[in-house]
């Protein structure tokens, strides 16, 4: 079975979801990363894995569910943080980020027979999900991050190296205000959703 990582950010104010103030306040928006970051850990911890390993940059907190091994980021960018959690996979391995709260089980449920990879596009160019059936960091060091082409370049990656490779859907990162209310409304039962509410009704005041 997969091993399925998280990489996320623990959701303390001032240091995550920096560009949702304005509107909202670090405060609102460190609580809306940590709905967010729940919602993502309990759709995986709903999706069949051998093991489920939080790859967290900060201390867990109360949003964290039982079941998940916690191991701290590394240091450097990005691409090597991703690559390091790669590392530590000996088998197949699917890594996704806190930012699409919108994730479900099913999504989560890769099956890498006939192919080597699976990758999830975001919307802003990004990507929001990477699945290696042999974990290789080399193919995630140097792609430039948080960029336009990010997910291109991560793409032409596994092409590259002659990977089989199968699509996910392309999903929409919470970067905005206008992302946090688009994603919502595609989760309008989740915990960031709900959450999303009140800090909306909060700056409403």
């Amino acid at each position: 079975m997969t091993t399925l990582l998280v990489i996320a950010k623990a959701p303390v104010p001032g240091r995550v979801k920096t560009r949702l103030t304005p509107p909202f306040t670090p405060r609102e928006a460190a609580s809306l990363a940590a709905a967010s970051l729940a919602d993502t850990l309990r759709a995986v911890a709903a999706a069949p894995a051998a093991r489920r390993v939080l790859v967290l940059d900060g201390a867990p907190g109360p949003w964290l569910p039982p079941g998940f091994d916690v191991v701290p980021q590394c240091a450097g960018g990005l691409d090597e943080r991703l690559a390091d959690a790669f590392a530590r996979c000996a088998g197949p391995a699917l890594l996704i980020g806190m930012d699409t709260p919108q994730v479900t089980p099913e999504l989560l449920g890769v099956d890498f027979a006939g192919c080597d990879a699976y990758f999830g596009p975001a919307e802003d160019g990004g990507f929001w999900a990477l699945g290696l059936a042999e974990p290789d960091p080399a193919l995630l060091r140097g792609v430039p991050m948080s960029t336009p082409v990010t997910g291109a370049v991560q793409r032409e990656r596994l092409a590259v190296a002659g990977l089989r490779v199968r699509e996910l859907p392309r999903l929409r990162d919470v970067d905005t205000a206008a992302d946090a209310h688009a994603v919502a409304a595609l989760a309008p039962h989740g915990r960031f959703a709900a959450r999303l509410a009140r800090c909306t009704a909060g700056t409403a005041r």
